[in-house]
């Protein structure tokens, strides 16, 4: 690695320090170039002092489900402005309309039949979608693969339960999968299904259901969907092998008017030019299932966490260091379109955004989407990241959904990919709680976030814009 100063003995011993310990460390000294006395700061006490995780518990314990709209995300919101002003760091709120979902009873089973004495079925509703008639529906169930084969099933979907089987067992498969979640159930509606069932996007399941955020099409009837648990996925399409399957459903969703909710900023403000933003992102709401301690309550502390250390040192970065904790994220992305719409004026100074939504796994590299010598300007900076095994520039480019609306005004994205190997095990799912968040892993995460973050505020230059997106042809 290019000019990267080797790491001092005291930053090595840091990684193997105890958790919650104290650290004592003196005032750092910048200098024109890379500022170890600064790293050595920052990453030791993020890596021992024990907030991010501390906090964290306060948020899943103690806040608890935070769906946009609900008294949890109220009260997720009043509680990180408490915590930003017990950190000393300036913080307001920013209003944001947001959708408010109910989830409602949500029950389903296999009938029985001359094969089967009948099994119940363990499923969530999929956010946003509308209730089943009063008392339920019966149907029988056709299965599919792909929204190509709902589309060629013609009459043969009239009056069923279509079911989408896949194939997703890697993180990588997300992607392909989420397109059936979000469109399945319109593309069912419009070959006249009445209900649509999804085996549940995850990487392992004990029979855990995993819900998530679809969509509807103005053009086509609105009908309910659900996701299955992968042993129930695996169960109906045995029994669809040998024959008709008959299944019952009772989803009580309702969707209720917009409610009132807020973008939760909170600023360092940089010591010489504060007009210069680097804005760090990660969304406050969570499923109303489990208690988001991966998605995304790890990314909410580590940002915290960051602001908290950075507000502590005696000389400020030369930007502002801007946090944005975004409302509604999971069912509407309202946070993101409304931060974009408030800030429009201001975007030409945002000089890098980073978003930290992939759980509280350990830190593997950096990635960025940025104009050409980028990692020219960041490489001299590396150097500390190497003891966290994260000075690496990845492969691919940065990206968020919160921080997606930023794209037409061509701000860098930077990312910092933590490990999601396991991420999809709990992802939106009764499991995605404290005990599944590494503390270790956590601070590590939380002491490459910090330094990225100076790094990005404190460089002398800024990374070059990328080119604008390239419209669709019509």
């Amino acid at each position: 690695m290019s000019a990267a100063l080797p790491l001092s003995a005291a930053l090595l011993s840091l990684l193997t320090a105890t958790p919650k310990a104290p650290v004592r460390a003196e005032a750092p000294r910048v200098s024109a170039g890379p500022s170890f006395q600064v790293a050595e700061r920052l990453i030791g006490a993020a890596l021992t002092e024990g907030h991010a995780y501390t906090r964290l518990a306060e948020l899943t314990d103690g806040v608890g489900q935070r769906l946009s709209g609900s008294e949890g995300g109220a009260a997720a919101v009043a509680w990180a402005k408490k915590a930003f002003e017990a950190d000393g760091v300036a913080v307001r709120l920013e209003p944001v309309k947001v959708p408010h979902w109910v989830r409602g009873e949500g029950r389903g089973r296999v009938l029985a039949s001359e094969r089967t004495r009948g099994h119940a079925l363990a499923l969530l509703a999929l956010g946003g979608s509308v209730g089943t008639p009063e008392g339920g529906l019966t149907a029988e169930v056709i299965e599919v693969r792909s929204l190509e084969e709902v589309a060629a099933l013609g009459d043969k979907a009239q009056g069923k339960v279509v079911f989408f089987n896949h194939d997703m067992a890697q993180p990588q498969d997300y992607g392909r999968a989420a397109g059936l979640r979000t469109r399945g159930a319109s593309a069912a509606a419009k070959v006249g299904a009445v209900g649509m069932l999804i085996r549940s996007l995850s990487t392992a399941s004990l029979r855990t259901p995993h819900t998530g955020a679809m969509s509807y099409d103005e053009s086509a009837p609105r009908i309910p969907a659900a996701a299955v648990s992968v042993e129930d996925a695996e169960l109906l399409h045995r029994l669809l092998a040998g024959g008709p399957v008959k299944v019952e459903l009772v989803l009580g969703c309702q969707t209720l008017p917009d409610a009132d909710s807020f973008n939760v900023v909170a600023e360092v403000k940089g010591r010489e030019k504060p007009r210069e933003v680097v804005l760090l992102a990660a969304h406050l709401d969570s499923w109303d299932v489990g208690t988001g301690a991966h998605d995304d309550g790890a990314g909410v502390v580590m940002v915290m966490e960051t602001a908290r250390l950075l507000a502590k040192l005696e000389r400020a970065p030369r930007r502002t260091v801007r946090v944005v904790l975004y409302a509604n994220e999971e069912n509407g992305l309202r946070g993101g379109r409304a931060y974009a719409e408030a800030h429009a004026a201001e975007l030409g100074e945002h000089v890098a955004a980073l978003e930290m939504d992939g759980g509280g796994g350990k830190p593997q590299g950096v990635a960025l989407r940025a104009g050409a010598g980028a990692r020219e300007l960041l490489t001299p900076w590396m150097g500390p990241l190497e003891a966290l095994g994260a000075n690496a520039f990845l492969t691919g480019e940065a990206s968020g959904a919160d921080i997606s609306p930023l794209i037409p005004a061509r701000v860098p994205f930077v990312a910092l990919r933590v490990d999601a190997s396991r991420y999809f095990d709990v992802h939106h799912s009764e499991a995605d709680t404290l005990d599944k968040v590494d503390p270790k892993d956590l601070a590590h995460s939380t002491a490459a976030l910090a330094w990225l973050s100076y790094v990005l505020a404190e460089v002398p230059g800024v990374l070059a814009r990328p080119e604008a997106p390239v419209s669709p042809k019509p």
